[in-house]
């Protein structure tokens, strides 16, 4: 059985706690909100039989360090904290898997550093030019994703931490789970959420984004006009989608070639935000015949 450790690097003049397991290749896990390392272990036992398999905790969440400066989430911020883990760990090219707002930061990651990269795999989470159009010209992701302008509010921590996380809960372990939540992944879960300004840590991806519905007088996404010639992914990339992601719509994946000439994108039907949890043999089995492992 592959074995999992642990480790801290410091760069970008933060400290980052990562998992890590097996040698070879380097093949980089990102997570999203509200997650940590923890949602990659499986992927991690996997891939860690013949490749470097590591999935950091990124700036904000759980172990790592958690400023609490809005300014410190920016794009170009997290970017060169992926350049640096990478480098810290000794490798100049590598393959990068991400989900959620780790897939922001993958494919803002792969237009900045394209040269670093041998593949990309997004799973569930949208290139900005297609996020940006559904956000301000399609009423059903707009409204799908209203919850991000509580994310972004002053309230959202007293929101989501209430009567122990109940919401962030609800969120995720329940539904992946069908409502049979495990109490020890539970506990991992509330352990992570509760480290002291960790919550406002990984709420801060979302204050400091200029991609969100607009709202009230704010046109939010509205305001935006990205032009997909200077957001090109010049690395071959695999999408991998559930299909019943409720806060990330497929249309997501419409016109996405125009920003990634060398695209191969996988619907998963039965599948919905939460894929590593849902299908994590399939998704495993499609990232190793991606990557060619």
């Amino acid at each position: 059985m592959t074995v999992i450790h642990h480790d801290y690097a410091s760069v970008n003049g933060v400290r980052l706690h990562y998992a890590h397991a097996g040698a070879g290749p380097l093949v980089l896990f990102l997570h999203g909100f509200p997650e940590f390392w923890y949602c990659w272990k499986k992927q991690l036992e996997d891939l860690g039989r013949d490749h470097l398999a590591v999935a950091p905790d990124l700036r904000g969440f759980n172990l790592s360090d958690r400023p609490a400066d809005v300014k410190q989430y920016k794009a170009r911020i997290l970017i060169e904290d992926v350049r640096q883990l990478a480098e810290h760990l000794g490798h100049k090219k590598f393959v990068l898997v991400a989900h959620d707002w780790g897939g922001a930061v993958a494919w803002a990651y792969a237009m900045a550093q394209p040269q670093t990269l041998s593949k990309l795999v997004i799973v569930n989470s949208p290139h900005p030019v297609t996020f940006a159009r559904e956000l301000a010209h399609n009423p059903a992701q707009a409204e799908a994703s209203q919850y991000m302008n509580l994310l972004r509010s002053e309230k959202a921590e007293r929101v989501l931490s209430q009567n122990n996380y109940e919401r962030l809960v609800k969120m995720t372990l329940e539904g992946w789970g069908g409502g049979a939540i495990d109490p020890a992944e539970k506990a991992a879960y509330i352990e992570a959420w509760s480290q002291p300004g960790a919550l406002t840590g990984s709420l801060n991806y979302y204050r400091a984004s200029p991609l969100y519905p607009p709202i009230g007088d704010d046109p939010g996404a509205r305001a935006l006009q990205l032009d997909a010639a200077d957001f090109m992914v010049r690395v071959p990339t695999l999408v991998v989608w559930g299909m019943r992601d409720q806060a990330l719509l497929p249309g997501n994946l419409d016109g996405l070639e125009a920003c990634v000439p060398d695209l191969r994108i996988e619907r998963l039907r039965q599948a919905s935000h939460w894929v590593m949890h849902e299908e994590p043999e399939r998704l495993n089995r499609l990232i190793r015949d991606f990557i060619g492992a």
